[in-house]
C-alpha cells in the first residue's frame, strides 16, 4: 500500500448517483483475488460499447481526465455488495481518492483498509466540484483538509486509526507486524498463558 500524505490532482467527476460496486467492477471480473488489471475493467459497461470500443461520451474516458486521481462521484457511491474488487480496481486505474457527500459504509471501509480515501463533504462543495470538473484540488492527511483551486479549505472526517495507516502506507497486518516486538515482549512477559 502506498502512503498518502497529500495529494494534488485535477478531478474527474462522474455525476451519477447510487452506484452501486456491480457497476464500478461486474462480477464477471471477479474471479481474480490479484488487484492487477482490475482498472482494466473498472466501470466496463459504462467505458466500453458492446463491440469493445472505448465510449468517448464516458467521464473516466475523455482526454480531460487522463492523469486524474481524484474522482467525484454522486451520492451514495460504492453501495450494494461489499467486494472488495471495487477499491482495488479504482486503484489500478489511478484513481487515489473520491470525492462524495454519501459513501456507503462497507465501500468506505474497504477502501480506507486499502488504501483509497474516501473524502466526504457538505452539498455546497460537492456541487462547486460537480459542476467544474477538472478543478486541481489538494487533500491533505496531517490536517485533514480538501482545498479547492480557489484557496478555500474544508475539513473532512477520517477515523483516526485509518488515517494513520494510510500516512503510514500500511494496512492493519503492517501495523501488526510493524509492532511485532512489542507484541512478542508481551507473549514473554505476560503472568498467565492461553
Amino acid at each position: 500500500m502506498q502512503s498518502i500524505q497529500q495529494l494534488t490532482s485535477r478531478t474527474v467527476v462522474l455525476p451519477v448517483n447510487d452506484v452501486d460496486t456491480d457497476q464500478i467492477i461486474p462480477a464477471r471480473f471477479l474471479t481474480t483475488t490479484s488487484r492487477d488489471g482490475l482498472g482494466e475493467n473498472l466501470f466496463h459497461d459504462w467505458r466500453y460499447k458492446e463491440d469493445g470500443r472505448l465510449n468517448e461520451d464516458f467521464p473516466l474516458n475523455s482526454p480531460q481526465a487522463k492523469g486524474c486521481r481524484v474522482l467525484v462521484a454522486g451520492r451514495n457511491f460504492g453501495c450494494g455488495s461489499s467486494r472488495e474488487h471495487a477499491p482495488w480496481a479504482l486503484l489500478d486505474f489511478g484513481i487515489k481518492a473520491v470525492i462524495s457527500t454519501d459513501i456507503a459504509d462497507i465501500f468506505r471501509s474497504n477502501s480506507l483498509k486499502n488504501g483509497l480515501l474516501p473524502v466526504l463533504v457538505s452539498t455546497d462543495v460537492h456541487q462547486h466540484l460537480l459542476k467544474n470538473p477538472g478543478e486541481t484540488v489538494r487533500i491533505d492527511l496531517s490536517d485533514t483538509t480538501l482545498t479547492l483551486e480557489d484557496g478555500s479549505s474544508i475539513s473532512f472526517p477520517i477515523d483516526g486509526f485509518a488515517r494513520y495507516c494510510l500516512i503510514e502506507g500500511i494496512d492493519q497486518l503492517g501495523y501488526l507486524q510493524k509492532h511485532s516486538h512489542e507484541i512478542q515482549r508481551f507473549e514473554e512477559t505476560r503472568p498467565w498463558k492461553p
